[in-house]
């Protein structure tokens, strides 16, 4: 399993949180997720999400991996 696995929505938002990261609102399933001085985020809330989908959200935060992975 990779380092990013098994990360379900509601524990990537909560780790997103730490960072100062707020829930703005949600839309459907999707958590959009705001930060005074970083890009808003729409996170959506499932079960798990996929690698893939976790690194493009710290693309564009600017969180590394290794910061996201401490919290996790």
């Amino acid at each position: 399993m990779g380092l990013l696995s098994n990360i379900s929505g509601k524990k990537c938002v909560n780790i997103f949180k730490k960072f100062g990261y707020v829930v703005d609102h949600q839309t459907g399933s999707h958590l959009i997720l705001y930060h005074q001085n970083k890009p808003t985020l729409s996170v959506p809330n499932h079960r798990e999400l996929a690698p893939g989908l976790i690194r493009g959200l710290l693309r564009k935060s600017g969180i590394s991996v290794d910061d996201f992975i401490k919290y996790k």
